[in-house]
C-alpha cells in the first residue's frame, strides 16, 4: 500500500476548539490557544505523519462578523485556505445547536466541490445521546446529510483517530511533504510572538481582549542563549497601564511565563525583554497591520 499525503483545513465559528484540536492531533502545543474569540489570527501548518501518510492541517481564524480591518483580513485568511485543500474540516460545537455563523460558514466557504468532513468537537459535553443526535442533525441540515460525521473530544482526545482514518480516505498516494520530526511549518521566532501574545491574553483576562499584537523586534540564537526583544502594543493609553500593571508586575508576569514557555521549545536559555506601546486604532490601520504581520500574501 502506498503513502498518502494530502492538505486538510480546519474550518469553523470562533471558539469552537479549533487550535486545541490541532494540538492535540499533533501531540504537541503548536497553536496558542484561549477562550477568547480571534486568538488565532494567521493561518498555520500543523503536520501529522504516521506509517500509512501525512496529513498537512492548515488551522485558520475563527469566522466572525469583521468589525475592523483586522477582521477582514482573518476572513480573508480562511478563504484563501480553502482551495489549497483536499479535504476541509467544518469544525463544530456539539454542545450546541447550530447558529448563525455556523450557517454563514456552510453557505460561504462550504459551497465549493471540496470534500467535507463534519466534525463534532465537545460531544463530551452532552450526556443524553438522544440530544446529542438532535444537536448534530441541526448541522448536517446545512451541509448535507451525506457529508460524514465524526464526533470528537479536542480536550480528552476522544475519537481523533478516527478522525484521522476519515481524513486519509480522501487523500492519494503521494510524497512526504515534510520530514517525520517536523511538526509546523511556523519558524521559532513566530511561535515566540504568538506565545508573548497568549500570554497578554490569559493574564490581563477580558481587559486586553483583541487589541494587542506583538512584534518581534530582535531575535538572536546564540548557542547558550537566544535573546529577545519584543513590543506588545495596545490601543488606548488605559490598556498600555493594564499590560505593565503596578509597579510593573503584570508586564514581569507575563515575560516570565512566556519566557518559560519559550525556553522549553527552544531548549534553551531565553532572555526576553519587553516593550509596551500605545499605537491608536491599529486594528483599523492598513500600514499597522502590515506592520504587524497581518498581510494579505501576493
Amino acid at each position: 500500500m502506498g503513502f498518502k499525503s494530502g492538505f486538510a483545513t480546519i474550518v469553523g465559528r470562533t471558539n469552537v476548539g479549533k487550535s486545541t484540536l490541532l494540538n492535540k492531533i499533533i501531540g504537541q502545543k503548536i497553536v496558542i490557544t484561549s477562550d477568547k474569540p480571534q486568538t488565532t489570527r494567521q493561518r498555520l501548518k500543523g503536520v501529522y505523519t504516521n506509517d500509512e501518510g501525512q496529513i498537512v492541517f492548515i488551522d485558520t481564524p475563527g469566522i466572525h462578523k469583521p468589525k475592523y480591518k483586522l477582521g477582514e483580513f482573518l476572513i480573508e485568511e480562511t478563504k484563501t485556505s480553502i482551495p489549497d485543500a483536499d479535504v476541509i474540516l467544518f469544525l463544530v460545537d456539539g454542545s450546541v445547536q447550530a447558529g448563525t455563523g455556523d450557517k454563514w460558514i456552510a453557505e460561504n466557504l462550504l459551497k465549493t466541490n471540496h470534500n467535507v468532513i463534519l466534525v463534532v468537537n465537545k460531544v463530551d459535553l452532552i450526556k443524553d445521546l438522544k440530544k446529542r443526535d438532535e444537536i448534530v442533525e441541526t448541522y448536517k441540515e446545512m451541509i448535507g446529510e451525506d457529508v460524514p460525521v465524526v464526533k470528537v473530544s479536542a480536550k480528552t482526545g476522544r475519537n481523533i483517530d478516527t478522525l484521522i482514518k476519515n481524513i486519509m480516505k480522501n487523500f492519494k498516494d503521494g510524497p512526504k511533504y515534510y520530514d517525520d520530526d517536523e511538526i509546523t511549518d511556523q519558524n521559532m521566532r513566530l511561535i515566540a510572538k504568538e506565545i508573548i501574545r497568549e500570554k497578554v491574553l490569559l493574564l490581563t483576562q477580558d481587559e486586553i481582549p483583541h487589541s494587542c499584537a506583538v512584534v518581534i523586534d530582535n531575535f538572536v540564537e546564540q548557542p547558550d542563549i537566544t535573546k529577545i526583544k519584543a513590543t506588545i502594543h495596545v490601543e488606548h493609553d488605559s490598556q498600555k497601564g493594564i499590560v505593565i500593571g503596578k509597579k510593573g508586575a503584570m508586564l514581569k508576569a507575563i515575560g516570565t511565563q512566556a519566557r518559560e514557555e519559550i525556553e522549553a521549545m527552544v531548549e534553551n536559555k531565553v532572555f526576553l525583554e519587553l516593550f509596551v506601546k500605545v499605537s491608536k486604532n491599529w486594528r483599523k490601520n492598513e500600514n499597522l497591520l502590515k506592520d504587524f504581520g497581518y498581510k494579505k500574501e501576493e
